[in-house]
């Protein structure tokens, strides 16, 4: 691949920069056919602007994913055994031909104007290494939970700062050559759907690269999601592989999820708990506690809270209405309380752990890295 300039990023590694902007779209997918062919639909016409290849990597699904991979005019390659979206994610890149690689989820429906939008970011900002969007304000399912999950990662990406600290793969581009230099998505660490695209985000901004955040660049989900899977998957997915990315890497980025505004409502909900806590144990005998003084102090917790996230609820308000955006309120006290729990456990775990394992390494003779 002849390249017309080079530049040095302040990590070492070099963006090599193309006269010409050649896109690969690589697109992971396990079973849900039905869905992956919305999407592969909207690639075509996405396509149908743009020269860009478009490779479909089968992460051994039950159902017929490449009769849809070839009627579209995609490269399908299978994984010989199931491994994960990181690893297909890899294998595509591994194929792919173009300098930016576009990486787009199975269960997504991309705009048209897509590959435009990408393409004119990389011609603009050579400077760049990578970049990615967020999902839509309207997502497919319409039911609480997908409503919820779907518009919260909505307006966070949308309110967050264009210089981001971290990736995300559901739709996001990256430069093939930094891609490559890095190594791809840690298939090791993350066997199943996680925070592969977050760890790869934080490795591409700890070499020196810039990642920015195109606010424009927009999908639409089609998952449908439960209570049952977004707990799993914030807890199990998220809160603990996120806390281990933080240990390991000695770095919290300040924006997304982690913004000083959902680290504060995080601090908030703790210390509303604990005074919920202390008024029970007030009502079991212990008068001499500051009854009134509590709920007078829960009350002002709850008024910063609704007025720091603000934003947030006319958000919720103007999309779904009153009713939607009451519960929503609620289960996003309950969203933050678990998922700060969950943090701060891990955290004191692994610290924990790492006190325990450096008293001991000189007679080990080793010390175990963080997982």
């Amino acid at each position: 691949m002849n390249y017309s300039n080079e530049l040095q990023g302040s990590g070492g590694i070099t963006l090599r920069g193309d006269s010409q902007t050649r896109i690969s779209i690589v697109v992971p997918v396990r079973n849900k056919a039905s869905e992956f062919q919305q999407c592969l639909e909207a690639l075509s016409i996405c396509r149908g602007r743009d020269d860009a290849e478009l490779i479909v990597v089968d992460d051994c699904s039950t159902e017929d994913i490449e009769r849809f991979a070839k009627q579209y005019g995609a490269q399908y390659f299978r994984l010989p055994h199931r491994s994960g979206p990181a690893a297909a994610r890899n294998l595509g890149a591994q194929h792919a031909a173009g300098n930016i690689i576009v990486f787009v989820d199975a269960d997504t429906v991309a705009l048209p104007d897509m590959l435009q939008i990408v393409r004119n970011e990389f011609e603009r900002n050579p400077n760049i290494a990578g970049l990615f969007g967020s999902y839509d304000d309207s997502p497919a399912c319409v039911d609480f939970w997908s409503s919820f999950k779907n518009l919260l990662h909505h307006h966070v990406h949308q309110s967050s700062q264009a210089q981001a600290s971290t990736f995300w793969a559901g739709c996001g581009a990256v430069r093939k050559n930094v891609f490559d230099d890095l190594g791809g998505f840690d298939v090791a660490r993350y066997p199943e759907a996680s925070i592969e695209d977050i760890d790869l985000g934080v490795r591409l901004t700890q070499t020196g690269n810039t990642v920015k955040l195109v606010k424009q660049l927009q999908v639409k989900h089609l998952k449908k999601w439960t209570l049952k899977s977004l707990v799993h998957t914030d807890i199990l997915r998220r809160a603990i592989p996120w806390t281990r990315l933080v240990m390991r890497s000695n770095y919290i980025p300040a924006d997304l999820n982690l913004s000083w505004t959902s680290r504060s409502s995080a601090a908030l909900i703790a210390l509303a708990i604990a005074l919920i806590a202390a008024r029970i144990f007030a009502s079991f005998g212990l008068r001499h506690w500051p009854a009134n003084a509590m709920a007078a102090g829960f009350i002002f917790i709850i008024a910063i809270l609704l007025v720091i996230n603000r934003n947030l609820y006319r958000f919720f308000l103007k999309k779904r209405g009153a009713t939607f955006t009451s519960a929503a309120i609620l289960f996003h006290w309950i969203y933050l309380f678990y998922s700060g729990t969950v943090f701060i456990c891990c955290y004191s775990i692994e610290l924990v752990r790492t006190v325990f394992l450096s008293a001991v390494k000189d007679q080990a003779g080793e010390f175990p890295p963080v997982n």
